[in-house]
């Protein structure tokens, strides 16, 4: 590859519901995020892989930053700092239909701390308000440049994959070329199902959902994948809306989500999906780690 090959991790930081999983999902070219209007959708560290002809990039999305208020919360934040003690770059992503709030400049300290290089990306630039918004945000810290984007449309999109590579060191391609994120499958398949829930319901229940996937067997037979998977609420109430008058919830959540593991296995796929209740398994630390969250 030359001295010209750069490489690099690229940790994908802001507060929630600002647009970090849809820029990923779009720089990408595919989708290894879920996206929800709720805060706080993505829980973990997500890394999604870039490949160009020059270039690879590994895309580390975060979960927003914000105060924990559970065992939960604390875990999500831990996954955001651990995210920035190993990266190369870091991209701020704010909301230009918005001024700067306290949770920018929060967020802005935070790196300024960690010590890490940050390019700042505008993100809604299509719905970008008063100049001064734009220099506001810029006040918050030194940054290595602005980028405006639109991560709906994919405007200035081309222009912020080559800022950032400007950036990164030369390195190997540390991935196949064919490979876009090094997320396990029971896991996206799981957050497939999530997605549907945070879609499909309402106020608490879909920060108390968990999702587990216990089973992914293709048959050899014929063009079918059986998944079965787990849904964990906090409250008999909450199970109830989740099943839903009849069973319709559940499956309407199963519909949404086989269509979209159709899309991504390509065959059939057979989803079988139950309900089950751990009592306050967000304050609890051995529920956490069996759920995946460690």
């Amino acid at each position: 590859m030359g001295d010209t090959y750069r490489s690099g991790f690229v940790a994908i930081i802001g507060r929630p519901n600002v647009g970090k999983s849809t820029l990923l999902n779009r720089l990408l070219g595919q989708k290894v995020a879920i996206v929800s209007d709720k805060p706080q959708t993505t829980r973990n560290q997500i890394r999604g892989i870039l490949t160009l002809p020059h270039a690879q990039v590994v895309f580390v999305d975060t979960p927003g930053m914000h105060k924990p208020f559970h065992l939960l919360g604390e875990y999500m934040m831990r996954e955001v700092r651990g995210a920035l003690s190993d990266v190369d770059l870091a991209l701020l992503v704010v909301d230009g239909s918005q001024p700067p709030g306290q949770g920018d400049r929060f967020i802005a300290e935070e790196l300024v701390e960690a010590k890490v290089p940050v390019l700042l990306v505008v993100n809604k630039g299509d719905r970008l308000g008063d100049a001064e918004w734009l220099r506001g945000y810029e006040a918050l810290g030194d940054f290595l440049g602005t980028v405006v984007v639109s991560a709906l449309t994919g405007g200035g999109l081309g222009d912020l994959v080559r800022r950032l590579i400007d950036h990164l060191p030369p390195g190997p391609q540390y991935y196949p070329e064919d490979m876009v994120s090094d997320q396990p499958l029971k896991f996206i398949l799981g957050e497939y199902i999530r997605e549907k829930v945070l879609e499909l319901t309402r106020e608490e229940v879909p920060h108390s959902v968990a999702v587990e996937v216990e089973e992914v067997s293709p048959r050899e037979d014929r063009e079918l994948t059986d998944i079965r998977a787990t849904i964990y609420v906090e409250k008999d109430s909450q199970k109830g809306i989740i099943i839903g008058k009849g069973g319709q919830m559940l499956r309407s959540i199963g519909q949404l989500a086989r269509t979209e593991m159709e899309a991504l296995l390509e065959r059939q796929v057979n989803l079988q999906l139950w309900v089950k209740v751990k009592k306050d398994w967000r304050h609890q630390e051995g529920s956490l780690r069996s759920l995946g969250y460690r």
